[in-house]
C-alpha cells in the first residue's frame, strides 16, 4: 500500500541541488561501502587511463564511456535493491534472494559485455604496442 506523502518520513526534495546531493551522497556511500564497486571504479580508471594512453577513436571513447556508465550505474542499483530488501526484512526470503540475486546478475551480465567490448576494443592496440 502507498503511503500518503504526509507520512513519509522523509520528504521530497524541494530543489534541483538538494535532488543532486542526495544523489551524490548515494554514489559517495556506494564507493565508500561496496566492495564491488571499488572493484568496478578501478577498472574502469584503467580503461580510461589505456583509453588516454592509446588516443582511441572518439566512437570507442563513447562506447568505453557507455559501458562504464552502465557498470557503475547497475552497481549502484544493485545496492539499492539489495540494502532495501535488507531495511524491509531480517528473514531469510527466498523471493527476496530472487530479487537480490537478479540484481546482482543484471550487474555481471553488464561488466562481462563491457570486458568483451574492453578487449575488442583494446587488443589491437596492445598488439600494435607490443609487435612493431
Amino acid at each position: 500500500m502507498l503511503m500518503a506523502s504526509n507520512d513519509r518520513k522523509y520528504k521530497r526534495s524541494r530543489s534541483y541541488l538538494a535532488s543532486f546531493k542526495h544523489a551524490f551522497c548515494g554514489i559517495k556511500t556506494t564507493l565508500k561501502e561496496e566492495r564491488n564497486m571499488k572493484i568496478h571504479v578501478t577498472a574502469a580508471f584503467l580503461v580510461l587511463l589505456f583509453a588516454t594512453l592509446f588516443q582511441v577513436s572518439k566512437v570507442e571513447w563513447l562506447i568505453l564511456l557507455l559501458c562504464v556508465g552502465l557498470v557503475l550505474a547497475l552497481e549502484t542499483l544493485n545496492t539499492a535493491i539489495e540494502r532495501t530488501i535488507d531495511t524491509i526484512t531480517t528473514e531469510f526470503l527466498p523471493e527476496a534472494k530472487k530479487a537480490k540475486d537478479a540484481a546482482a546478475g543484471a550487474v555481471l551480465i553488464m561488466a562481462t559485455i563491457s570486458a568483451i567490448i574492453g578487449l575488442t576494443i583494446f587488443i589491437p592496440y596492445f598488439w600494435q604496442l607490443f609487435h612493431l
